[in-house]
């Protein structure tokens, strides 16, 4: 009963063939290969558009080159203030892009609001040259807390955005997991609604070691090359992370573990919300339930095998909490199987 984390789960098996499939022969250096051209065309047809495509090997580096690419000399980049690249990315993207500060702003479960980005932006005007300059917004989708954003929220947020001249970055570690959740495309979730460049995750829904950086208009590529070789995430043997991806985009493969991983999801939430003694938190959208146990619930099921972790509560969430509660987050993924969750619920309520 591995509910910690979805980067806990190992590799896909269609992806370890594939990485054994091209682990023999030879093939041309540094993202110059035909495996790599086939498939960065492959994330071109997805989006069903011309993007640039730059394979990296964490989610980290996705999100600083990404705001790296936007940086301009006292940079300020807004986030929701309890976004993973503020606390959880030991600094990196203040590092990558050379000094750009990152600014918290407000919303309710992990989901940046678009007054509040207007407002936070307004504190930057350009004729004050010591306070900085607005250079990129980055949004979470799905979000830190398993929430999402519609369709038409990342719109206004992008609108903003443009008056404001700077580019939108989509944060998408769970990519997959929005996308099957809202039931829509990934043309429809980003450059759609305007979003610029996309953290486009692979290692938690099935992945060995696979993330890219999608710059969603080639002309705005600019000095990514670069910025990713100086950041030492030009693989020179890319073609593994390559044959990764195309593993995972044949006959669907990403879009059915998203399901898998949310529907198992949904089920664990259901469990706990029919339990005495447990609660759910908010409701939860993709793969992850944030839920309330009493702390005697939580010794039971940790007691049965059941591995998950404490959370600390949103700043949105304070004041909702019973005085017995404590709140944990539980992560499904493409590896969690189906007596997973009836073991839990036997421990839950036995």
């Amino acid at each position: 009963m591995n509910f910690a984390s979805d980067n806990w789960a190992g590799a896909h098996p269609q992806i370890a063939e594939a990485l054994t499939f091209n682990a023999s022969g030879y093939s041309s250096a540094y993202g110059t290969g035909d495996l790599d051209r086939r498939v960065e065309q492959i994330f071109c047809d997805i989006f069903e558009r011309e993007v640039g495509v730059f394979f990296v090997g964490t989610g980290t580096a996705a999100n600083s080159l990404s705001l790296a690419w936007a940086a301009k000399p006292g940079g300020v980049a807004f986030c929701h203030s309890e976004a993973h690249a503020i606390e959880d990315e030991g600094g990196a993207p203040e590092y990558l892009t050379g000094g750009t500060r990152l600014k918290g702003v407000a919303g309710s479960l992990g989901r940046m609001e678009a007054d509040a980005l207007d407002a936070a932006i307004r504190e930057y005007p350009a004729e004050f040259v010591h306070a900085g300059q607005p250079v990129a917004a980055s949004i979470t989708q799905a979000t830190e807390i398993g929430t999402l954003y519609p369709l038409e929220e990342i719109e206004k947020i992008a609108g903003i955005c443009r008056q404001a001249d700077i580019p939108l970055h989509l944060d998408g570690a769970r990519f997959a997991n929005a996308l099957v959740a809202l039931e829509t495309t990934p043309a429809e979730m980003t450059w759609k609604r305007g979003v610029d460049i996309v953290s486009f995750g692979g290692t938690k829904n099935g992945c060995w070691c696979a993330e890219a950086i999608v710059v969603l208009d080639p002309a705005k590529i600019g000095q990514m090359r670069f910025l990713r070789k100086r950041a030492a995430q030009l693989f020179s043997k890319s073609r593994f992370m390559a044959a990764q991806f195309e593993a995972y985009f044949k006959d669907e493969l990403w879009l059915d573990t998203a399901r898998h991983a949310n529907a198992v999801a949904a089920d664990l939430a259901a469990v706990i919300s029919a339990t005495d003694g447990a609660r759910l938190a908010w409701e939860p959208q993709a793969n992850e339930v944030f839920a309330l146990l009493t702390a005697d619930k939580a010794r039971v099921l940790q007691a049965a095998g059941a591995q998950f972790h404490p959370w600390k509560a949103p700043l949105s969430f304070i004041g909702e909490m019973k005085e017995d509660e404590l709140l944990y987050r539980f992560v499904t993924s493409f590896a969690t199987e189906h007596s997973e969750i009836e073991r839990f619920s036997q421990a839950l309520n036995g």
